[in-house]
């Protein structure tokens, strides 16, 4: 059982926030779209690549690729809040479904990524989603997670080492990119 019901989680924020930064739980904007900016150095040209995006929120993560022109043959959004895939299906035109990834059948792609979705997970739910999400990519999974020792809350932290740990029964191939934003690691989980 997750720490704190996801759904209820982020439909509290979207009810206070709206479609921003804010809605799917992040301070700001600026910090979302720079951990975008991490996630899409990993991933290089995506030109004639599928691309799930596992916790898409919004769509956000689809509209900065867009912006940067470099959209993947084929996109799809996995939420589990009914208003963000109705929000996400809006803003993107894209295919967006309602999925919870830690029990859920999901499709192939070449890549997955996710940006703040296991931010509210246990440590064991943590390793079920990377590995289901993995073994559903052919080229890797990029992901972020919130960086420092475990406290107390609803938040999520782990350190690189634990990562390395989760990871490597899994892959070689895990690259850990630290220093952009306080507090934040992301991760390349290579196929």
């Amino acid at each position: 059982m997750a720490r704190t019901d996801l759904r209820k989680f982020y439909e509290e924020h979207y009810e206070a926030h709206g479609v921003s930064a804010q809605g799917v739980a992040w301070e700001s904007a600026h910090t979302q779209r720079r951990r975008f900016a991490v996630i899409a150095s990993f991933l290089g040209d995506l030109t004639g690549r599928s691309l799930v995006d596992a916790g898409c929120g919004f769509g956000d993560f689809y509209l900065y690729l867009r912006e940067r022109g470099n959209l993947p043959a084929s996109y799809v959004g996995l939420d589990l809040c009914p208003s963000m895939v109705n929000e996400a299906r809006k803003r993107t035109g894209c295919r967006i479904e309602r999925r919870d990834i830690l029990r859920q059948r999901l499709p192939e792609a070449d890549w997955y990524v996710a940006s703040g979705s296991m931010n509210l997970l246990t440590r064991t739910e943590t390793g079920i989603f990377i590995r289901r999400c993995f073994e559903k990519s052919a080229r890797g999974f990029v992901f972020n997670l919130l960086e420092g020792p475990q406290r107390e809350g609803e938040l999520g932290y782990w350190r690189a080492h634990e990562i390395l740990r989760l990871c490597r029964p899994l892959s070689s191939k895990i690259e850990i990119k630290e220093g952009y934003l306080e507090g934040d690691m992301t991760i390349l989980l290579g196929a």
